[in-house]
C-alpha cells in the first residue's frame, strides 16, 4: 500500500463513528460555508457596487474569483499528491478567510475585487483538498454517503442563503455578508485537523513532472473563464468578441488540464470528468432560464419563480440521499446513466411550459425530476473519480473533475446570456432554445455513460 494511503482502523459503522465524527462535521461545515458565500455574494453584490461606486468592475468581481479558483484547483491537486491534503486545507482556509476580511472592509471596489480573488483562490484549494481527504480518510463503503452529505450541505444555503444575505444587507450592512463567515470557517477546519493526523504521514516529494506547465495552462484557462464572465455581461459586438476570445482560450488550455482522452471520451476517468461537465452545464443552463421564463411569460412573482428552483434543490438532496443508501449497482455506469436520463427528461418537461396552455405545475414537476437526477449523478461521479485514481493521483483527478464542472458551466452560462440578449428582449423562442440545448447536453451524456466502465476492470461495479 502506498505511503499516501491511510492506515485505516476497522471499518467504522458510519460517518459519525468516533474516529470520523469530527472530520465529518468539519468537512460538511466547510462545504456549507463555501456554498453560502457563493450564493450570498450574488445577493449582496448589487448593493456593494452602488455603495462603492464600482459598477464598472461588477463583472470582474465575479470573473476574478472564478479564475483564481481554477488556478487554485490545479495547484491544490499537485500539492495534495506531493505532500498530502493538510497543507492545501490550512492554506485554503487562510486565503478564504483573508479574502473575506479584505472584501468586508474594502473602501473601494478595487479592494473588494482583490479580496474576492483571494477568497476564490482559497475556495479552490479547499474544494480539492476535501475530496482528497475523503479518498484517504474514509473507507470506500462510506464514500457515497459522505459525498451525499456534501451535496446536502449545499441545499440549506441554496434555500436560505439568498434570503439570509438579503436580511443581513438590509439590517446589518453588506460588509457582514463577508465578515460573519470567518467566525465559523476556522473552528470547522480545527475539527478536521485531528483526523488528518490519523493518516499515514506522506513522504515529501517534488511536484510531478509537468507541474509548472500545468499551472501555466491553468492560468490561461482561468483568464479565459474570467473573460467568459465579463463577456456574458456585455451586449452586441462586444459580447460576441469577448466570448469568442474566451472560448478560444479555453479550447487551447482546458484539455491540457483534463485527463488524457477527454476529448474523445476515453473510457474510465476521461468520461467520468466529461459527464460531470455535461451534467453541470445542462443543469445550470436551465436553472438560469427558469425564473426569467416563469416571471416574464407566466406572470409568477420573483419569489414564486424562485420556489421552483427550491424544489429542484430539495430533489437534488433527496437523490443524493437515495444513492448513498441503495446497494452498489452491478455496473458503475448505472447511476450516471439514470441521473442523466432524469436531467434530460426533467429539462425537456420544463421546456413544455414555454407554451402558455401548459400548467406551471408541469415545470415544477420537471425541475424536481432534473434535481433528482443531479442528486443520483453528482456523488456517484465523485466516488468513481476516487475509485479510478491511484493514491498519488487523487489530487490531480479531483481537480480535473471540479475543473470540468466549473469550465463547462461557465461556458454554457456565457452562451446562454448571449442567446437571451440576442433580441430586444428574451422571449419564448430564446427560452426554448436554451432549454433544448440543456436537455441535449444531458442526453449526450446519457449516451456516453457506458464509457465510464473500463473493460476487464476488477474494481467493484465495473
Amino acid at each position: 500500500m502506498s505511503s499516501r494511503t491511510a492506515t485505516l482502523a476497522p471499518t467504522p459503522a458510519g460517518l459519525f463513528a468516533s474516529r470520523l465524527r469530527a472530520m465529518t462535521v468539519g468537512s460538511v461545515a466547510l462545504v456549507s460555508l463555501l456554498a453560502f458565500e457563493a450564493l450570498a455574494v450574488g445577493t449582496a453584490m448589487p448593493t456593494v457596487a452602488r455603495s462603492l461606486d464600482g459598477l464598472a468592475l461588477y463583472g470582474i468581481a465575479f470573473g476574478g474569483p472564478f479564475a483564481a479558483g481554477v488556478l487554485a484547483m490545479v495547484v491544490s491537486g499537485i500539492w495534495c499528491d506531493a505532500r498530502g491534503p493538510s497543507g492545501p486545507m490550512w492554506h485554503g482556509v487562510a486565503w478564504f478567510v483573508v479574502g473575506l476580511l479584505v472584501a468586508g472592509t474594502a473602501q473601494a471596489m478595487t479592494a473588494l475585487v482583490v479580496g474576492r480573488v483571494v477568497q476564490g483562490f482559497g475556495s479552490g484549494l479547499l474544494s480539492v483538498a476535501l475530496y482528497v481527504i475523503v479518498g484517504q480518510a474514509y473507507p470506500e463503503e462510506l464514500h457515497r454517503r459522505i459525498f451525499a452529505a456534501f451535496a446536502a450541505a449545499w441545499v440549506v444555503p441554496s434555500l436560505v442563503g439568498p434570503a439570509l444575505a438579503g436580511l443581513i444587507v438590509e439590517h446589518l450592512g453588506w460588509r457582514w455578508v463577508f465578515l460573519l463567515v470567518p467566525a465559523v470557517a476556522v473552528p470547522a477546519v480545527l475539527l478536521i485537523q485531528p483526523g488528518l493526523r490519523s493518516l499515514d504521514a506522506t513522504v515529501p516529494s517534488r511536484p510531478p513532472n509537468g507541474a509548472v506547465a500545468r499551472i501555466g495552462w491553468a492560468c490561461g484557462a482561468g483568464a479565459s473563464a474570467a473573460l467568459l464572465h465579463v463577456g456574458g455581461q456585455q451586449r452586441g459586438v462586444a459580447a460576441v468578441t469577448v466570448i469568442a476570445l474566451a472560448l478560444a482560450g479555453l479550447v487551447v488550455c482546458a484539455p491540457r488540464l483534463l485527463p488524457p482522452g477527454f476529448l474523445r471520451a476515453g473510457r474510465g476517468l476521461p468520461t467520468v470528468v466529461g459527464l460531470r461537465g455535461l451534467a453541470s452545464a445542462a443543469f445550470v443552463g436551465a436553472e438560469v432560464v427558469i425564473p426569467l421564463m416563469l416571471s416574464r411569460e407566466r406572470g409568477l412573482s420573483p419569489t414564486a419563480a424562485g420556489l421552483v428552483l427550491t424544489v429542484g434543490a430539495l430533489a437534488w438532496s433527496v437523490g443524493s440521499a437515495i444513492q448513498g443508501r441503495i446497494p452498489v449497482p452491478a455496473s458503475r455506469a448505472t447511476l450516471p446513466r439514470v441521473g442523466l436520463c432524469a436531467i434530460t427528461a426533467g429539462t425537456a418537461t420544463v421546456a413544455l411550459a414555454v407554451r402558455p396552455e401548459v400548467p406551471v405545475t408541469v415545470a415544477v414537476f420537471g425541475w424536481a425530476v432534473a434535481g433528482l437526477g443531479m442528486g443520483l449523478l453528482y456523488p456517484s461521479l465523485s466516488v468513481l473519480t476516487l475509485e479510478l485514481s491511484a493514491p498519488g493521483e487523487q489530487g490531480r483527478n479531483s481537480s480535473s473533475l471540479q475543473l470540468g464542472d466549473s469550465l463547462f458551466a461557465a461556458t454554457v452560462l456565457a452562451l446562454t446570456g448571449a442567446v437571451l440578449a440576442a433580441g430586444s428582449a428574451p422571449g419564448p423562442s430564446s427560452y426554448l432554445v436554451t432549454l433544448v440545448v440543456a436537455a441535449g447536453l444531458a442526453l449526450f451524456g446519457a449516451l456516453l455513460a457506458g464509457r465510464v466502465v473500463v473493460p476487464g476492470s476488477t474494481r467493484p461495479g465495473g
